[in-house]
């Protein structure tokens, strides 16, 4: 029960309507990144290498599948052999590169964004220097004549 009531005391103190922007602008900031890397990084990146699409990277496992097969058609006389043959499997490596790039970017967004705004509360948090005491003002000539007939009294006693 005690793991319970720490996370309603968790999911109570934290500001809901904060995480869910956040939640929903990250979501966005997400598609920006994204369409960064497909749209504007990715195609030059890839005329560099030879007009290489990332996306279209993969390699063809079928072979796998067909030879696990073959092996059963012995056992099961090879009824469903011919139709999972027709139908190609592949290993999308270039997405999942595509994927380690576009979190790569992400990452690095977030983390200048956290650095932006602890310098911000770094400045928010410093208090501000107190100003100069003001300088004392100058007596007056009432307190100059009371000031001279207290040091008066003083001498005379």
């Amino acid at each position: 029960m005690g793991f319970l009531k720490e996370f309603k005391e968790f999911a109570i103190k934290g500001n809901v309507m904060d995480m869910a922007v956040g939640v929903i602008i990250g979501g966005a900031f997400g598609k920006i990144v994204t369409s960064l890397v497909n749209d504007i990084l990715m195609p030059p990146i890839g005329a560099i290498m030879g007009n290489t699409n990332f996306a279209d990277l993969k390699v063809d496992i079928s072979r796998v599948r067909d030879v696990v097969s073959s092996g059963a058609d012995l056992i099961t006389g090879g009824a469903n052999a011919a139709a999972e043959a027709a139908e190609p499997i592949y290993w999308n490596y270039g997405a999942f590169i595509q994927q380690c790039i576009d979190f790569t970017i992400l990452a690095f967004c977030v983390f200048l964004i956290v650095k932006l705004m602890n310098r911000l509360n770094k400045k928010k948090e410093e208090p501000a220097p107190e100003p100069a005491p003001a300088p004392e003002p100058e007596p007056t000539k009432e307190e100059l004549l009371l000031a001279e007939i207290r040091d008066l009294l003083k001498e005379k006693k």
